[in-house]
Protein backbone atom coordinates (compact mmCIF):
# COMPACT_ATOMS: atom_id res chain seq x y z
CA UNK A 1 0.00 0.00 0.00
CA UNK A 2 0.94 3.78 -0.40
CA UNK A 3 1.56 5.74 2.60
CA UNK A 4 -0.27 8.86 2.69
CA UNK A 5 1.37 11.74 0.70
CA UNK A 6 3.25 9.75 -1.63
CA UNK A 7 3.00 10.51 -5.52
CA UNK A 8 1.37 8.18 -8.12
CA UNK A 9 3.71 8.06 -10.77
CA UNK A 10 4.01 5.86 -14.05
CA UNK A 11 6.42 3.45 -12.73
CA UNK A 12 3.44 2.67 -10.50
CA UNK A 13 1.31 2.35 -13.27
CA UNK A 14 3.27 0.46 -15.03
CA UNK A 15 4.20 -2.45 -12.19
CA UNK A 16 -0.01 -2.57 -11.68
CA UNK A 17 -0.30 -3.48 -15.82
CA UNK A 18 2.43 -5.61 -14.94
CA UNK A 19 0.62 -7.23 -11.69
CA UNK A 20 -2.53 -7.84 -13.63
CA UNK A 21 -1.67 -9.65 -16.58
CA UNK A 22 0.46 -11.64 -14.26
CA UNK A 23 -2.36 -12.68 -11.41
CA UNK A 24 -5.10 -12.44 -14.07
CA UNK A 25 -8.16 -11.36 -11.35
CA UNK A 26 -10.85 -13.11 -11.02
CA UNK A 27 -13.52 -10.32 -11.05
CA UNK A 28 -17.60 -10.73 -9.84
CA UNK A 29 -19.39 -8.59 -11.42
CA UNK A 30 -22.89 -8.01 -9.87
CA UNK A 31 -23.42 -5.42 -13.22
CA UNK A 32 -26.28 -4.19 -15.25
CA UNK A 33 -27.94 -6.57 -18.54
CA UNK A 34 -27.34 -3.75 -20.58
CA UNK A 35 -23.34 -4.43 -20.31
CA UNK A 36 -22.68 -7.56 -19.16
CA UNK A 37 -21.02 -8.43 -22.75
CA UNK A 38 -19.19 -5.70 -22.70
CA UNK A 39 -17.86 -5.77 -19.41
CA UNK A 40 -16.65 -9.45 -19.83
CA UNK A 41 -15.12 -8.68 -23.01
CA UNK A 42 -12.99 -5.97 -21.53
CA UNK A 43 -12.05 -8.13 -18.68
CA UNK A 44 -10.86 -10.58 -20.51
CA UNK A 45 -8.89 -8.13 -22.80
CA UNK A 46 -7.03 -6.96 -20.19
CA UNK A 47 -6.25 -10.29 -18.47
CA UNK A 48 -8.75 -10.71 -15.73
CA UNK A 49 -11.72 -13.06 -15.49
CA UNK A 50 -14.89 -12.03 -15.58
CA UNK A 51 -18.09 -14.02 -13.68
CA UNK A 52 -21.37 -12.82 -13.25
CA UNK A 53 -22.95 -14.74 -10.80
CA UNK A 54 -25.60 -12.70 -9.78
CA UNK A 55 -28.59 -15.23 -7.59
CA UNK A 56 -28.61 -14.17 -4.26
CA UNK A 57 -27.97 -17.83 -3.18
CA UNK A 58 -24.82 -17.45 -4.96
CA UNK A 59 -22.97 -14.41 -4.48
CA UNK A 60 -22.56 -14.46 -1.12
CA UNK A 61 -20.11 -17.20 -1.58
CA UNK A 62 -19.14 -16.36 -4.76
CA UNK A 63 -17.98 -12.59 -3.68
CA UNK A 64 -15.80 -14.45 -0.73
CA UNK A 65 -13.75 -16.37 -3.47
CA UNK A 66 -13.13 -13.69 -6.06
CA UNK A 67 -10.30 -11.40 -6.65
CA UNK A 68 -12.53 -8.37 -6.82
CA UNK A 69 -16.21 -7.49 -7.01
CA UNK A 70 -18.12 -4.90 -9.22
CA UNK A 71 -21.51 -3.34 -7.79
CA UNK A 72 -23.13 -1.84 -10.60
CA UNK A 73 -26.73 -0.46 -9.86
CA UNK A 74 -27.52 0.54 -13.36
CA UNK A 75 -30.87 -1.96 -13.80
CA UNK A 76 -31.24 -3.05 -10.41
CA UNK A 77 -34.77 -4.65 -8.63
CA UNK A 78 -35.78 -6.30 -5.82
CA UNK A 79 -33.38 -9.47 -6.41
CA UNK A 80 -30.38 -7.59 -7.97
CA UNK A 81 -30.18 -5.34 -5.04
CA UNK A 82 -30.65 -8.32 -2.46
CA UNK A 83 -27.70 -10.05 -3.97
CA UNK A 84 -25.81 -7.06 -4.30
CA UNK A 85 -26.24 -6.22 -0.07
CA UNK A 86 -25.73 -10.08 0.45
CA UNK A 87 -22.30 -10.19 -2.26
CA UNK A 88 -21.08 -6.55 -0.01
CA UNK A 89 -21.09 -8.14 3.42
CA UNK A 90 -19.59 -11.22 2.17
CA UNK A 91 -16.60 -8.77 0.89
CA UNK A 92 -16.00 -7.14 3.35
CA UNK A 93 -15.75 -10.19 5.65
CA UNK A 94 -12.98 -11.60 3.55
CA UNK A 95 -11.00 -8.58 2.49
CA UNK A 96 -12.14 -8.80 -0.99
CA UNK A 97 -11.97 -5.38 -2.83
CA UNK A 98 -15.21 -3.97 -4.23
CA UNK A 99 -16.42 -1.16 -6.49
CA UNK A 100 -19.64 0.80 -6.64
CA UNK A 101 -20.56 1.85 -9.55
CA UNK A 102 -23.74 4.57 -8.47
CA UNK A 103 -25.37 4.85 -12.08
CA UNK A 104 -28.12 7.39 -12.27
CA UNK A 105 -28.15 7.88 -8.79
CA UNK A 106 -30.19 11.05 -7.65
CA UNK A 107 -32.91 10.97 -9.98
CA UNK A 108 -34.49 7.10 -8.95
CA UNK A 109 -35.07 6.71 -5.33
CA UNK A 110 -35.24 2.74 -4.91
CA UNK A 111 -31.30 3.26 -6.48
CA UNK A 112 -30.33 6.13 -4.68
CA UNK A 113 -31.11 4.77 -1.66
CA UNK A 114 -29.65 1.29 -1.81
CA UNK A 115 -26.22 3.19 -3.35
CA UNK A 116 -25.91 4.89 -0.12
CA UNK A 117 -26.86 1.90 1.53
CA UNK A 118 -24.11 -0.33 -0.13
CA UNK A 119 -21.71 3.10 -0.07
CA UNK A 120 -21.47 2.42 4.13
CA UNK A 121 -20.11 -1.30 2.99
CA UNK A 122 -16.53 0.75 2.60
CA UNK A 123 -16.19 -0.14 -0.97
CA UNK A 124 -12.21 0.49 -2.50
CA UNK A 125 -13.16 2.56 -5.03
CA UNK A 126 -16.95 4.56 -5.74
CA UNK A 127 -16.58 5.17 -9.87
CA UNK A 128 -18.73 7.24 -11.33
CA UNK A 129 -19.44 10.67 -13.56
CA UNK A 130 -19.79 14.09 -11.47
CA UNK A 131 -23.64 13.93 -11.34
CA UNK A 132 -23.62 10.61 -10.05
CA UNK A 133 -20.73 11.20 -7.45
CA UNK A 134 -22.39 14.13 -6.22
CA UNK A 135 -26.18 12.83 -5.54
CA UNK A 136 -24.65 10.21 -3.59
CA UNK A 137 -22.44 12.60 -1.42
CA UNK A 138 -25.67 14.37 -1.13
CA UNK A 139 -24.77 17.76 -2.40
CA UNK A 140 -26.61 17.24 -5.74
CA UNK A 141 -29.69 15.69 -7.64
CA UNK A 142 -28.57 13.69 -10.45
CA UNK A 143 -28.09 14.10 -13.82
CA UNK A 144 -29.89 13.42 -16.47
CA UNK A 145 -30.18 9.81 -16.51
CA UNK A 146 -26.96 8.03 -17.02
CA UNK A 147 -25.49 11.52 -18.50
CA UNK A 148 -23.65 13.88 -16.18
CA UNK A 149 -24.62 17.84 -15.98
CA UNK A 150 -21.86 18.78 -14.30
CA UNK A 151 -18.14 18.57 -14.75
CA UNK A 152 -15.39 16.19 -12.62
CA UNK A 153 -14.19 19.70 -11.51
CA UNK A 154 -17.59 20.38 -9.81
CA UNK A 155 -17.49 17.09 -8.23
CA UNK A 156 -14.71 17.84 -6.70
CA UNK A 157 -15.94 18.72 -2.95
CA UNK A 158 -18.41 16.08 -3.09
CA UNK A 159 -15.67 13.53 -4.16
CA UNK A 160 -13.25 14.13 -1.10
CA UNK A 161 -16.03 14.64 1.19
CA UNK A 162 -17.53 11.15 0.06
CA UNK A 163 -14.01 9.42 0.32
CA UNK A 164 -13.96 10.55 3.80
CA UNK A 165 -17.38 8.99 4.14
CA UNK A 166 -16.35 5.40 2.81
CA UNK A 167 -12.52 5.37 3.75
CA UNK A 168 -12.28 4.07 0.29
CA UNK A 169 -10.85 6.36 -3.32
CA UNK A 170 -13.54 8.25 -5.32
CA UNK A 171 -13.54 8.26 -9.34
CA UNK A 172 -15.29 10.92 -11.18
CA UNK A 173 -14.85 10.47 -15.10
CA UNK A 174 -14.94 13.19 -17.46
CA UNK A 175 -13.13 14.68 -20.31
CA UNK A 176 -10.25 14.61 -17.91
CA UNK A 177 -10.51 12.43 -14.89
CA UNK A 178 -10.27 12.51 -11.34
CA UNK A 179 -9.52 10.19 -8.73
CA UNK A 180 -9.16 11.01 -4.80
CA UNK A 181 -8.54 9.11 -2.14
CA UNK A 182 -9.58 12.18 0.09
CA UNK A 183 -6.02 13.75 0.46
CA UNK A 184 -4.55 13.12 -2.57
CA UNK A 185 -5.90 14.19 -5.82
CA UNK A 186 -4.91 12.73 -9.57
CA UNK A 187 -6.43 13.50 -13.16
CA UNK A 188 -6.22 11.45 -16.06
CA UNK A 189 -6.43 12.89 -19.51
CA UNK A 190 -6.37 11.47 -22.91
CA UNK A 191 -9.21 8.98 -23.88
CA UNK A 192 -11.64 10.36 -26.92
CA UNK A 193 -15.05 11.33 -27.00
CA UNK A 194 -16.34 8.43 -28.88
CA UNK A 195 -16.45 6.86 -25.69
CA UNK A 196 -19.32 8.31 -24.52
CA UNK A 197 -20.99 7.21 -27.78
CA UNK A 198 -20.20 3.30 -26.57
CA UNK A 199 -22.80 1.85 -24.74
CA UNK A 200 -21.44 0.40 -21.44
CA UNK A 201 -17.78 1.58 -21.62
CA UNK A 202 -18.33 3.42 -18.08
CA UNK A 203 -19.61 0.28 -16.22
CA UNK A 204 -16.93 -1.77 -17.82
CA UNK A 205 -14.21 1.15 -16.62
CA UNK A 206 -16.04 0.25 -13.04
CA UNK A 207 -15.55 -3.81 -14.09
CA UNK A 208 -11.61 -2.94 -15.02
CA UNK A 209 -11.41 -1.00 -12.23
CA UNK A 210 -11.90 -3.76 -9.54
CA UNK A 211 -9.55 -5.83 -11.78
CA UNK A 212 -6.55 -3.32 -11.10
CA UNK A 213 -7.85 -2.78 -7.20
CA UNK A 214 -6.57 -6.48 -7.05
CA UNK A 215 -3.70 -6.59 -8.63
CA UNK A 216 -1.86 -3.18 -7.30
CA UNK A 217 -2.51 -3.55 -3.59
CA UNK A 218 -3.30 0.03 -3.58
CA UNK A 219 -6.98 1.58 -4.17
CA UNK A 220 -5.50 4.85 -5.51
CA UNK A 221 -2.49 2.97 -7.95
CA UNK A 222 -5.49 1.36 -9.05
CA UNK A 223 -8.37 3.19 -10.08
CA UNK A 224 -5.73 5.55 -11.72
CA UNK A 225 -4.17 2.91 -13.65
CA UNK A 226 -7.84 1.72 -14.54
CA UNK A 227 -8.66 4.48 -15.76
CA UNK A 228 -5.06 5.91 -18.00
CA UNK A 229 -5.48 2.31 -19.58
CA UNK A 230 -9.53 3.05 -20.93
CA UNK A 231 -7.75 6.47 -22.01
CA UNK A 232 -4.30 5.10 -23.71
CA UNK A 233 -6.87 2.54 -25.88
CA UNK A 234 -9.45 4.72 -26.35
CA UNK A 235 -7.37 7.15 -28.48
CA UNK A 236 -5.66 4.27 -30.37
CA UNK A 237 -9.43 3.22 -31.09
CA UNK A 238 -9.98 6.53 -32.63
CA UNK A 239 -7.51 6.36 -34.93
CA UNK A 240 -8.34 3.15 -36.55
CA UNK A 241 -12.34 3.12 -36.50
CA UNK A 242 -14.75 4.60 -38.70
CA UNK A 243 -17.34 5.60 -36.06
CA UNK A 244 -19.18 4.28 -33.10
CA UNK A 245 -20.29 0.95 -34.07
CA UNK A 246 -16.30 -0.23 -35.21
CA UNK A 247 -14.47 2.26 -32.40
CA UNK A 248 -16.29 -0.37 -29.77
CA UNK A 249 -14.33 -3.20 -31.47
CA UNK A 250 -11.36 -1.61 -31.78
CA UNK A 251 -11.50 -0.24 -28.10
CA UNK A 252 -11.40 -4.16 -26.82
CA UNK A 253 -8.38 -4.74 -29.22
CA UNK A 254 -6.63 -1.87 -27.83
CA UNK A 255 -7.58 -1.97 -24.09
CA UNK A 256 -5.42 -5.88 -25.11
CA UNK A 257 -2.63 -4.24 -26.80
CA UNK A 258 -1.97 -1.36 -23.80
CA UNK A 259 1.70 -2.92 -22.25
CA UNK A 260 3.18 -1.38 -19.03
CA UNK A 261 5.56 0.73 -21.12
CA UNK A 262 2.36 2.14 -22.82
CA UNK A 263 1.18 3.45 -19.01
CA UNK A 264 4.61 5.13 -18.87
CA UNK A 265 3.11 7.57 -21.22
CA UNK A 266 -0.11 8.06 -19.73
CA UNK A 267 -1.79 11.65 -19.30
CA UNK A 268 -1.53 11.31 -15.32
CA UNK A 269 -1.15 13.88 -13.30
CA UNK A 270 -0.53 13.63 -9.26
CA UNK A 271 -1.74 16.93 -7.52
CA UNK A 272 -0.57 16.06 -4.30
Amino acid sequence: MLAKGCHVDATALAAARSALTEGAPLVHCLTNTVVQTLTANVLLAVGAAPAMVVAPEEAGDFAAIASALLVNVGTVHGQSAEAMRIAVRSADAAGTPWVLDPVAVGGLRFRTDLAVELALGGPAVVRGNASEVMALAGTGAGGRGVDSTATADDALEAAVALSARTGGVVAVSGPVDLVTDGSRVVRVGGGHPLLTRTTGAGCALGALTAAYVAAAGDRLTGAVAAHAHVALAAEAAAAVCSGPGTFAAAWVDALDAVTPEDLLRAQVRDES
